[in-house]
Protein backbone atom coordinates (compact mmCIF):
# COMPACT_ATOMS: atom_id res chain seq x y z
CA UNK A 1 0.00 0.00 0.00
CA UNK A 2 3.16 2.45 0.63
CA UNK A 3 5.03 1.72 -2.61
CA UNK A 4 1.76 2.36 -4.22
CA UNK A 5 0.57 5.73 -2.50
CA UNK A 6 4.17 6.66 -3.35
CA UNK A 7 3.92 6.06 -6.62
CA UNK A 8 0.79 7.50 -7.33
CA UNK A 9 2.28 10.91 -5.83
CA UNK A 10 5.34 10.57 -7.96
CA UNK A 11 2.91 10.36 -10.96
CA UNK A 12 0.45 13.68 -9.68
CA UNK A 13 3.99 15.39 -9.38
CA UNK A 14 5.33 14.77 -12.39
CA UNK A 15 1.52 15.81 -13.90
CA UNK A 16 1.61 18.73 -11.84
CA UNK A 17 4.77 19.72 -13.43
CA UNK A 18 5.47 22.26 -16.19
CA UNK A 19 7.64 22.47 -18.91
CA UNK A 20 10.87 23.90 -18.89
CA UNK A 21 10.21 26.63 -21.23
CA UNK A 22 14.30 26.35 -22.69
CA UNK A 23 14.33 22.50 -22.88
CA UNK A 24 10.56 21.07 -22.16
CA UNK A 25 12.04 18.88 -19.29
CA UNK A 26 9.40 18.65 -16.49
CA UNK A 27 10.61 21.35 -13.71
CA UNK A 28 8.68 22.16 -10.41
CA UNK A 29 9.82 25.58 -10.80
CA UNK A 30 10.23 28.10 -13.84
CA UNK A 31 13.22 26.98 -14.91
CA UNK A 32 14.89 23.36 -15.20
CA UNK A 33 18.18 23.05 -12.43
CA UNK A 34 20.10 22.61 -15.70
CA UNK A 35 18.99 25.54 -17.24
CA UNK A 36 18.77 27.83 -14.24
CA UNK A 37 22.87 26.87 -13.77
CA UNK A 38 23.33 28.20 -17.32
CA UNK A 39 21.21 31.26 -16.97
CA UNK A 40 23.44 32.01 -13.57
CA UNK A 41 26.58 31.45 -15.78
CA UNK A 42 25.29 34.94 -18.08
CA UNK A 43 25.17 36.92 -15.21
CA UNK A 44 27.68 40.03 -14.77
CA UNK A 45 29.94 40.19 -11.75
CA UNK A 46 29.00 43.91 -11.64
CA UNK A 47 26.06 44.82 -13.09
CA UNK A 48 26.54 48.43 -12.73
CA UNK A 49 29.70 48.62 -13.79
CA UNK A 50 28.58 50.56 -17.20
CA UNK A 51 26.75 52.73 -14.77
CA UNK A 52 28.13 56.34 -15.14
CA UNK A 53 27.35 59.85 -16.36
CA UNK A 54 28.41 58.81 -19.95
CA UNK A 55 26.63 55.72 -20.07
CA UNK A 56 23.77 54.62 -16.88
CA UNK A 57 23.52 51.32 -17.70
CA UNK A 58 22.23 48.59 -15.47
CA UNK A 59 22.86 45.03 -17.36
CA UNK A 60 22.09 42.01 -15.38
CA UNK A 61 23.75 39.48 -17.57
CA UNK A 62 25.20 39.04 -20.70
CA UNK A 63 23.14 38.44 -24.43
CA UNK A 64 24.71 35.16 -24.94
CA UNK A 65 24.05 31.29 -24.24
CA UNK A 66 20.82 30.23 -22.30
CA UNK A 67 20.30 34.04 -21.46
CA UNK A 68 20.04 34.79 -25.59
CA UNK A 69 17.55 31.43 -25.60
CA UNK A 70 15.66 32.93 -22.87
CA UNK A 71 14.67 36.19 -23.98
CA UNK A 72 13.61 34.91 -27.36
CA UNK A 73 11.18 32.65 -25.68
CA UNK A 74 9.72 35.43 -23.91
CA UNK A 75 9.73 37.56 -27.31
CA UNK A 76 8.50 35.26 -30.27
CA UNK A 77 7.73 31.63 -28.12
CA UNK A 78 4.24 33.05 -26.25
CA UNK A 79 6.07 32.24 -22.78
CA UNK A 80 5.43 35.24 -20.91
CA UNK A 81 6.00 33.88 -17.47
CA UNK A 82 9.75 34.01 -18.23
CA UNK A 83 9.61 37.48 -17.73
CA UNK A 84 8.65 36.89 -13.46
CA UNK A 85 12.43 35.36 -12.47
CA UNK A 86 14.51 37.43 -14.80
CA UNK A 87 12.87 40.74 -13.47
CA UNK A 88 13.14 38.82 -10.32
CA UNK A 89 16.92 38.44 -10.54
CA UNK A 90 17.41 42.14 -12.30
CA UNK A 91 15.69 43.45 -9.23
CA UNK A 92 17.97 41.56 -6.75
CA UNK A 93 21.03 42.75 -8.43
CA UNK A 94 19.56 46.32 -8.04
CA UNK A 95 19.37 46.23 -4.51
CA UNK A 96 22.75 44.74 -3.73
CA UNK A 97 23.96 47.68 -5.65
CA UNK A 98 24.98 51.06 -4.36
CA UNK A 99 22.52 52.26 -6.62
CA UNK A 100 19.50 51.21 -4.71
CA UNK A 101 20.46 53.31 -1.85
CA UNK A 102 18.24 56.29 -1.16
CA UNK A 103 17.66 56.79 -4.86
CA UNK A 104 13.31 57.27 -5.28
CA UNK A 105 12.95 56.75 -8.98
CA UNK A 106 10.34 55.84 -10.95
CA UNK A 107 10.54 52.96 -13.59
CA UNK A 108 9.30 53.17 -17.18
CA UNK A 109 9.32 50.04 -19.77
CA UNK A 110 10.04 50.72 -23.35
CA UNK A 111 6.72 50.26 -24.73
CA UNK A 112 5.78 48.13 -27.88
CA UNK A 113 3.94 49.82 -30.80
CA UNK A 114 0.21 48.92 -30.13
CA UNK A 115 0.00 46.67 -33.44
CA UNK A 116 3.43 44.43 -32.09
CA UNK A 117 1.94 44.23 -28.70
CA UNK A 118 -1.52 42.90 -30.35
CA UNK A 119 0.40 40.70 -32.50
CA UNK A 120 2.95 39.24 -29.67
CA UNK A 121 -0.08 39.58 -26.69
CA UNK A 122 2.03 42.00 -23.84
CA UNK A 123 4.80 43.75 -23.86
CA UNK A 124 8.13 42.13 -22.55
CA UNK A 125 9.62 45.08 -20.98
CA UNK A 126 6.18 46.19 -19.08
CA UNK A 127 6.08 42.52 -17.91
CA UNK A 128 9.95 42.74 -16.46
CA UNK A 129 9.19 45.96 -14.74
CA UNK A 130 6.22 44.38 -13.52
CA UNK A 131 8.77 41.25 -11.60
CA UNK A 132 11.04 44.30 -10.99
CA UNK A 133 9.04 46.79 -8.99
CA UNK A 134 7.90 43.85 -7.20
CA UNK A 135 10.54 43.35 -5.13
CA UNK A 136 12.47 46.74 -5.69
CA UNK A 137 9.25 48.65 -4.36
CA UNK A 138 9.61 51.47 -7.15
CA UNK A 139 6.71 52.44 -8.45
CA UNK A 140 5.58 51.31 -12.15
CA UNK A 141 4.29 53.64 -14.45
CA UNK A 142 3.23 51.47 -17.59
CA UNK A 143 2.52 54.70 -19.88
CA UNK A 144 5.00 56.43 -19.14
CA UNK A 145 5.84 56.53 -22.78
CA UNK A 146 3.72 55.33 -25.77
CA UNK A 147 5.50 54.25 -29.23
CA UNK A 148 3.73 56.07 -32.04
CA UNK A 149 5.86 54.50 -35.23
CA UNK A 150 5.69 50.69 -35.75
CA UNK A 151 9.47 50.42 -36.57
CA UNK A 152 11.80 48.21 -37.61
CA UNK A 153 14.33 45.72 -36.07
CA UNK A 154 17.33 47.40 -34.93
CA UNK A 155 19.78 44.24 -35.21
CA UNK A 156 21.48 44.82 -38.77
CA UNK A 157 20.85 48.34 -39.24
CA UNK A 158 23.79 50.47 -39.55
CA UNK A 159 24.46 53.09 -36.81
CA UNK A 160 22.60 56.06 -39.46
CA UNK A 161 19.77 53.46 -39.73
CA UNK A 162 19.30 52.96 -36.19
CA UNK A 163 18.55 56.61 -35.46
CA UNK A 164 16.71 57.49 -38.20
CA UNK A 165 14.78 54.33 -37.38
CA UNK A 166 13.71 55.71 -33.90
CA UNK A 167 13.28 59.20 -35.22
CA UNK A 168 10.43 60.25 -33.52
CA UNK A 169 9.37 56.86 -32.54
CA UNK A 170 7.75 57.75 -29.09
CA UNK A 171 5.62 60.39 -27.48
CA UNK A 172 5.04 60.97 -23.62
CA UNK A 173 2.15 58.52 -22.26
CA UNK A 174 -0.88 58.73 -21.14
CA UNK A 175 0.61 58.46 -17.30
CA UNK A 176 2.50 61.44 -17.62
CA UNK A 177 0.25 63.66 -20.09
CA UNK A 178 -1.28 65.44 -16.85
CA UNK A 179 0.98 65.31 -14.15
CA UNK A 180 4.67 64.74 -14.47
CA UNK A 181 6.37 62.47 -12.25
CA UNK A 182 8.27 64.03 -9.12
CA UNK A 183 10.78 61.62 -9.08
CA UNK A 184 13.46 60.58 -11.93
CA UNK A 185 12.65 57.84 -14.64
CA UNK A 186 14.66 54.15 -14.50
CA UNK A 187 13.82 53.13 -18.27
CA UNK A 188 13.67 49.34 -18.46
CA UNK A 189 13.83 47.07 -21.44
CA UNK A 190 14.82 43.38 -21.69
CA UNK A 191 18.01 44.19 -24.44
CA UNK A 192 20.27 47.20 -24.15
CA UNK A 193 22.19 47.35 -27.76
CA UNK A 194 23.41 50.14 -30.04
CA UNK A 195 21.49 52.29 -26.90
CA UNK A 196 19.64 54.48 -30.10
CA UNK A 197 16.47 53.42 -28.73
CA UNK A 198 17.35 54.17 -24.85
CA UNK A 199 18.32 57.95 -26.45
CA UNK A 200 15.09 58.28 -28.51
CA UNK A 201 12.81 57.20 -25.08
CA UNK A 202 14.93 60.07 -23.09
CA UNK A 203 14.79 62.53 -25.32
CA UNK A 204 11.04 62.28 -25.70
CA UNK A 205 11.06 62.54 -21.80
CA UNK A 206 13.45 65.42 -21.69
CA UNK A 207 11.46 67.47 -24.19
CA UNK A 208 9.14 67.74 -21.19
CA UNK A 209 11.80 68.40 -18.66
CA UNK A 210 11.37 65.09 -16.96
CA UNK A 211 15.00 63.40 -15.82
CA UNK A 212 16.06 60.20 -17.14
CA UNK A 213 18.47 58.26 -14.14
CA UNK A 214 19.66 55.39 -16.68
CA UNK A 215 18.55 52.29 -18.41
CA UNK A 216 18.13 48.72 -16.32
CA UNK A 217 18.19 46.07 -18.51
CA UNK A 218 17.84 41.79 -18.44
CA UNK A 219 21.28 41.53 -20.85
CA UNK A 220 23.47 43.56 -22.93
CA UNK A 221 25.88 42.38 -25.51
CA UNK A 222 29.56 42.01 -24.57
CA UNK A 223 30.94 44.96 -26.71
CA UNK A 224 27.34 46.89 -27.07
CA UNK A 225 29.17 49.17 -23.85
CA UNK A 226 32.59 49.57 -25.76
CA UNK A 227 30.28 50.52 -28.98
CA UNK A 228 28.25 52.78 -27.25
CA UNK A 229 28.02 56.43 -28.69
CA UNK A 230 25.08 57.67 -26.83
CA UNK A 231 24.62 60.82 -25.15
CA UNK A 232 24.65 61.36 -21.64
CA UNK A 233 20.68 60.58 -20.84
CA UNK A 234 20.69 62.66 -16.60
Amino acid sequence: MGNWTQNLKGLLNLFLQSSCPLCQRPTPKEFCPDCQRQLERCQMPKPDKFFSTERPVFAWGVYGGALKRALKVLKYENQPQVAQPLGYWLAEAWLKSSLAAGTKLTVVPIPLHANKQQERGYNQAELLAESFCQLTGLPLQRHGLERVRDTKPQFGLSAVERKQNLAGAFVLGKDFDRTRPATPILLLDDIYTSGETVQSATDTLRQHRIRVYGIAAIATPQQAISLDRTKPVN
